[in-house]
């Protein structure tokens, strides 16, 4: 058998292993953590892809937050507010150099609390957070819902002082949807997402090719 054809072998065994592991059933757990998400221009909520210190929402777009234990849908964890940014900002003018972002925080259910916490009174907090162009959605966060409190990592543990301990951490039996790492730097733990394992056994299977490439020119 030649180099070329091992190393493409290889390469499909291991996308194949990746995808596999990705696809597998994950432990019954689930993750108490706050989630973020994202509404542009009025549409509903989507989960977000990417960490709140790395968004920048445009003016006129929403931010949610919802602290849960996950249960394995996106649905679990959505604010139950909708992306109402005409009504949160209302009155509100642009002004030059800045950006009116919406801002909903919604601390979730007593069950989801952690032991010996429970969510405020007012179960959800709005606010329209002026900022500069370029701020990001940590920022506005922050213009909102002080304080805030991250771990060592960055990730987003507590807002507006809730809860007061934890950050991201499992629950035995409350379902399977791990904090998404896609969602960095304030990302929550879980383990990497198919995405990310599908994409390395796509570098291993083009390092294949290209070793396989190398010889047959030598």
């Amino acid at each position: 058998m030649s180099a070329g054809t091992r190393l493409a072998g290889a390469a499909a065994g291991a996308l194949l292993a990746l995808t596999a592991v990705a696809a597998a059933p994950a432990q019954a757990a689930g993750y108490r953590y706050w989630s973020f998400w994202e509404s542009d221009g009025g549409k509903p909520w989507a989960y977000a892809t990417q960490g709140p210190a790395t968004a920048r929402p445009a003016d006129g777009d929403a931010l949610g937050f919802r602290f849960a234990v996950s249960s394995g849908t996106d649905d679990a964890s959505r604010p139950s507010v909708a992306p109402d940014f005409a009504g949160i900002c209302e009155g509100v003018e642009k002004k030059d150099g800045t950006k009116r972002i919406a801002v909903v925080v919604d601390f979730g259910r007593p069950a989801d609390a952690p032991p010996g916490e429970a969510p405020p009174e007012k179960p959800v907090e709005t606010g329209c957070a002026e900022v500069r162009e370029d701020a990001t959605g940590a920022e506005a966060l922050a213009r909102v819902a002080k304080p805030l409190r991250y771990d060592g990592a960055a990730m987003l543990c507590g807002i507006a002082g809730y809860p007061k301990r934890g950050c991201g951490e499992q629950v035995e039996g409350a379902g399977t949807k791990a904090p998404a790492r896609t969602a960095a730097p304030e990302s929550h733990g879980g383990g990497p997402s198919f995405g990310v394992l599908a994409g390395g056994a796509a570098v291993l299977a083009l390092g294949g090719a290209a070793i396989w490439k190398a010889r047959r020119r030598g």
